[in-house]
C-alpha cells in the first residue's frame, strides 16, 4: 500500500440512566492456557464503547468483597453493558452480583439509578482463568458524560487480579455484599485502581463511532489532577462530544503506565496486548499510537528501526481490521533521569519517521505542540508536569486540542463491532 494511500483520510447524546432488567445473553470465551492471552468474546453487534482501561496484573485478588468502580462514559446511548475481565487470573473469579448506577458523590448513588446487571440472564457469572465475558444488555439510556458507578460483588477469587492499577480517580470497596444499596455508608475503603472491568459499551446513534488512545504513562494521565478526569483522552472526549460535526463520540484509553511497544515490563507490549486491549472494542474507527518513549529511555539498545518496525506491525494489524491510525510523536523528556544525547538521537529518528514515512494515516505532532522554543529537547515549563516527562493538565489539554477531529473519521472498512 502506497505512502499516499497510507496518508489519506477520508470524511466519510442530557438524560438520566433508566436501567432495567437484562435480556440478551453474553458471547462467551474459553480458558486461557497462558495469563493474559485469552480469546477476547465478540463485540455486541451495534454497540460503541464509551469507556475502558486496558487490564493488567493488579495485586492479589480477595473474595467476599464489593467494589464501587466510578468511571466517566464518553458517547451516550441504549443498551449499556459492562466488560468484566480475568485475563490475568490462574484460577475462576466468581461474581455474585453487579450493578449498575449514576455516582451522585464519592460512593454514594444518585436515588433510584442503580439496577441489577444479568449474564445470560443470572445474576451471578463465573469467569475461567483468561476469561473476558459482556454483561446482557440494560435498556434505558445513558447521557454522555456521566459518572457511573458500576458495583460488583466478588464471591470467590484468588491469586493474581486482574484490573487496572493507575486509575487517577477514587473508587471503594468493603466486606461482604454491598452492591444494591445506593447510599455510601459500607464503602469505606477508598481505592486508586480499577478491579475486574475494563470496558462499558452502549448501543450509541447511528454512525456513531469511537477512537482508542494506545499509549503509556502520558496517555493513562501521570501527573494530571486526580478525580478531575484531566488525561489528555478526556480532553479529547469533551472536544468530540462538543463537536457538531464530529461522528466520532467513544474514547477508550488503553495507556498502561510504563508500557513499551516492543519488550513486556509494566504490562504486555502494546504488541501483544493490541487485540484485547484495542482491536477487539466494539464500534471503533481509529487508534492513537503514541507509545515508544519507555522503550527508547530504557538503555536497551532499542534502535529506530526496531521501534519503527514495532510501530509498523502495530498499523498494519489496526488496517488489516479496518482502523485508521494516528501516529503522535514522541515528546522530549530531557532531565529526566534517564536521558542521554543517544537517546535524544533514537527520538529524533523515530518523531522524523512517523511525520514523513505515510506509514500512518494522520499525524499529532504532540512533540512540536509541548516542546520548548528554546530547547526542543525539553518540555516547554508551562506544560512540565515537574518530572520533565509527563504533562501537566495544561500540556494535557494542549495535547488534546491539537488533535485535528477530522483525522478520527475513518473508512477503512467499517467500525470493529459495527
Amino acid at each position: 500500500m502506497s505512502g499516499a494511500v497510507r496518508r489519506a483520510v477520508r470524511l466519510g447524546l442530557i438524560g438520566v440512566l433508566a436501567l432495567g432488567a437484562a435480556l440478551l445473553g453474553p458471547a462467551h470465551v474459553p480458558s486461557a492456557t497462558a495469563a493474559g492471552t485469552g480469546v477476547v468474546p465478540a463485540p455486541p453487534a451495534k454497540s460503541v464503547v464509551t469507556w475502558a482501561a486496558s487490564a493488567d496484573r493488579t495485586g492479589e485478588a480477595g473474595a467476599d468483597r464489593s467494589y464501587r468502580l466510578i468511571v466517566r462514559t464518553s458517547v451516550g446511548g441504549t443498551g449499556l453493558r459492562v466488560r468484566l475481565s480475568n485475563a490475568f487470573g490462574d484460577r475462576p473469579l466468581v461474581i455474585g452480583r453487579a450493578y449498575a448506577g449514576l455516582s451522585e458523590s464519592g460512593a454514594r448513588l444518585r436515588p433510584g439509578s442503580n439496577k441489577k446487571l444479568a449474564f445470560g440472564g443470572s445474576a451471578s457469572v463465573t469467569l475461567s482463568p483468561g476469561e473476558i465475558r459482556y454483561s446482557d444488555p440494560l435498556p434505558g439510556r445513558v447521557a454522555a458524560m456521566s459518572d457511573l458507578a458500576l458495583s460488583l460483588y466478588v464471591r470467590d477469587a484468588g491469586g493474581p487480579a486482574t484490573g487496572h492499577g493507575m486509575a487517577l480517580g477514587t473508587s471503594y470497596a468493603t466486606s461482604g455484599d454491598h452492591t444494591a444499596e445506593e447510599r455510601d455508608g459500607a464503602y469505606t475503603e477508598r481505592l486508586g485502581s480499577w478491579f475486574y472491568l475494563d470496558a462499558v459499551t452502549v448501543e450509541a446513534d447511528r454512525g456513531a463511532g469511537a477512537v482508542v488512545t494506545l499509549g503509556d504513562s502520558i496517555t493513562d494521565g501521570w501527573q494530571s489532577s486526580t478525580d478531575k478526569n484531566l488525561r489528555w483522552p478526556d480532553f479529547l472526549a469533551r472536544r468530540l462530544h462538543a463537536s457538531p460535526d464530529s461522528t466520532v463520540k467513544g474514547v477508550a484509553n488503553a495507556g498502561i503506565s510504563g508500557n513499551q511497544v516492543l519488550a513486556d515490563g509494566a504490562a504486555q507490549s502494546a504488541l501483544k496486548r493490541l487485540d484485547r486491549d484495542v482491536l477487539s472494542l466494539p464500534g471503533v474507527r481509529t487508534v492513537v499510537l503514541f507509545e515508544g518513549v519507555n522503550d527508547i529511555k530504557s538503555h536497551t539498545g532499542v534502535t529506530a528501526a526496531a521501534l519503527t518496525a514495532g510501530y509498523r506491525e502495530i498499523i498494519d494489524r489496526s488496517h488489516a481490521a479496518g482502523l485508521c491510525v494516528v501516529g503522535a510523536t514522541v515528546l522530549p523528556f530531557k532531565g529526566w533521569s534517564e536521558w542521554d544525547p543517544e537517546e535524544e538521537a533514537v527520538r529524533a529518528e523515530v518523531n522524523e519517521w512517523i511525520r514523513t514515512s505515510g506509514e500512518v494515516d494522520a499525524v499529532a505532532d504532540f512533540d512540536k505542540v509541548l516542546r520548548s522554543p528554546y530547547d526542543a529537547q525539553r518540555i516547554l515549563p508551562t506544560f512540565d508536569g515537574g518530572d520533565h516527562l509527563h504533562p501537566n493538565d495544561k500540556g494535557m489539554q494542549a495535547m488534546a486540542d491539537s488533535v485535528a477531529l477530522t483525522s478520527l473519521e475513518c473508512d477503512r472498512g467499517g467500525a470493529t463491532g459495527r
